[in-house]
């Protein structure tokens, strides 16, 4: 993510912070990004301290909800598909603008709204079935990305802006090992299986069972075109990255 433009991130005014966190930062993938556009220290911050010993330091271990900064620590607070993985996300929002002295930006995905193009006629249509099942099963708002701008407002922040990006992920040969991997998991239902819990309140055991059936025959399709190097998929993946400005007073 971010390597083909970072237009969408031009609002956090990076080159005129001293001091930015970039909370629940897992293994620094944004925290990288943030350090190259950024002049002054951006502090990588997450509950995990195995993800934070990949991120590189300087790293601090912290809940999202709990920062252990004082406040108006930092010039801007940033996070990165964070708060749809929140039961609360305003309380988080709430502590970036306790913690934040001028800026608080957030990059969040609307998951309903993912496009997958492939050439296995019937995956795009699959697809979009198991996300509705997996939105419908799952107990935080992973399509939160596009309504940010209301939650800002209700932890009394200033919007500043509300930029989208769209992440684009490709499949094709050279196949990488991610990629083949993805495949098999696929056509032996592995997938579908790890998140059977997400699943049981919205099917029964059955419409389980005829589900990851049509999962591991599509799985089988890619595999078969991989072998002959036909198999290309596009997944987009659509980012919101919305700007609020802490009030003053």
């Amino acid at each position: 993510m971010w390597a083909d433009s970072r237009e969408a991130l031009q609002d956090l005014e990076l080159g005129s912070c001293d001091r930015v966190l970039d909370v629940g930062c897992g293994t620094g993938e944004l925290t990288r990004v943030l350090r190259e556009e950024c002049p002054g220290e951006v502090v990588g911050v997450d509950a995990d301290a195995d993800l934070l010993s990949v991120a590189g330091p300087p790293v601090v271990r912290g809940d999202a909800t709990r920062l252990p900064f004082a406040d108006d620590a930092v010039d801007l607070v940033v996070c990165q598909a964070l708060l749809i993985n929140l039961p609360e996300p305003s309380v988080a929002l709430a502590e970036f603008a306790r913690v934040a002295s001028d800026q608080v930006a957030v990059v969040e995905p609307d998951n309903s709204a993912v496009r997958v193009e492939s050439t296995v006629d019937d995956e795009p249509l699959l697809a979009r079935r198991v996300r509705r099942l997996y939105l419908d099963g799952i107990d935080t708002d992973v399509t939160l990305g596009a309504r940010t701008a209301t939650l800002f407002s209700d932890a009394g922040l200033d919007v500043v802006s509300t930029r989208q990006y769209d992440q684009q992920l490709w499949t094709a040969p050279p196949y990488s090992e991610a990629a083949l991997t993805a495949a098999q998991r696929k056509a032996t239902g592995v997938g579908l299986a790890d998140r059977a819990d997400v699943f049981t309140g919205t099917l029964d055991d059955d419409e389980f069972d005829t589900l990851r059936a049509e999962w591991r025959s599509i799985g089988r399709t890619i595999i078969e075109q991989m072998g002959n190097g036909e198999y290309e998929r596009t997944e987009t993946v659509p980012f919101f990255v919305t700007v609020g400005r802490v009030d003053e007073a």
